[in-house]
């Protein structure tokens, strides 16, 4: 028999899984892998297939604000003015921990990883090369993304653009020689853009870190724990990992 703390225990953890919860956020737009408005029902996008799979871990969470399509920067903005309570997915750093909480449980990683054309035969094997190589040609990576940090520590002048797209048309016209970016995401366009044949990923893995579902900073500590909670079931029985696999 279970013994009864054991037995109260589970059955408040039952009775807050019963209760209904919405949190606000949003589709982060200019973003296929995490949000693809194009890709239906069976390729929606890694993040949000992400949050409907806690939908379904806990049956009374739900999530509004979906209709809405931003750009990353609102995204970053909504959430530190606490106008949006969730997001999924992303990277932490030093300064995105200061404007909201990170629910302690990873998505998926991605690698930092160097796009050049097919025909270029010089291997970029550490930063210290990018920054040579960027001398030339600044080093194109999409705008407002966490990976630039990285870069500009180790002294690699970089070109911000608007989106990953048009960073591999700029590189396919001889623009630029090299594009700076996450592994899963060069992957996806590079296959979207029919350029297989003239670009290549590189084979240095610069970096790895992990995708987070983020938080205002002021939400109750119950709520976090209920997403940490459906997150932790998510990782247990493998779904966080199948769903990364699907998107690679």
């Amino acid at each position: 028999m279970l013994r009864w703390p054991l037995l109260l225990s589970a059955l408040l953890c039952l009775s807050a899984h019963a209760q209904e919860l919405s949190l606000r956020t949003v589709q982060q737009s200019g973003a296929t892998i995490k949000y693809d408005p194009d890709g239906g029902p069976a390729r929606p996008g890694l993040c949000l297939e992400i949050l409907r799979a806690v939908e379904r871990a806990d049956p009374g969470l739900h999530f509004t604000g979906l209709e809405q399509q931003v750009p990353l920067k609102r995204v970053e903005r909504l959430l530190a003015e606490g106008q949006m309570d969730s997001f999924f997915c992303l990277l932490r750093t030093p300064e995105r921990e200061k404007q909201w909480r990170y629910v302690p449980v990873p998505l998926y990683t991605i690698r930092h990883v160097v796009l050049q054309r097919a025909d270029d035969p010089r291997p970029l094997a550490s930063l210290a090369e990018l920054a040579t190589l960027s001398q030339r040609k600044p080093v194109l990576i999409s705008r407002g993304s966490a990976l630039a940090r990285r870069l500009v520590a180790a002294d690699v002048t970089i070109a911000e653009v608007a989106s990953e797209r048009e960073a591999l048309q700029m590189l396919a016209l001889g623009r630029a020689d090299a594009v700076y970016g996450q592994d899963i995401n060069l992957q996806r366009h590079v296959a979207d853009s029919k350029m297989g044949d003239k670009l290549k990923i590189g084979r240095t893995v610069f970096h790895e870190e992990a995708q987070y579902l983020t938080i205002r900073t002021d939400l109750p500590t119950a709520q976090e724990e209920r997403l940490t909670q459906a997150l932790r079931k998510l990782e247990r029985d493998g779904t966080l990992r199948q769903l990364a696999e699907k998107y690679r």
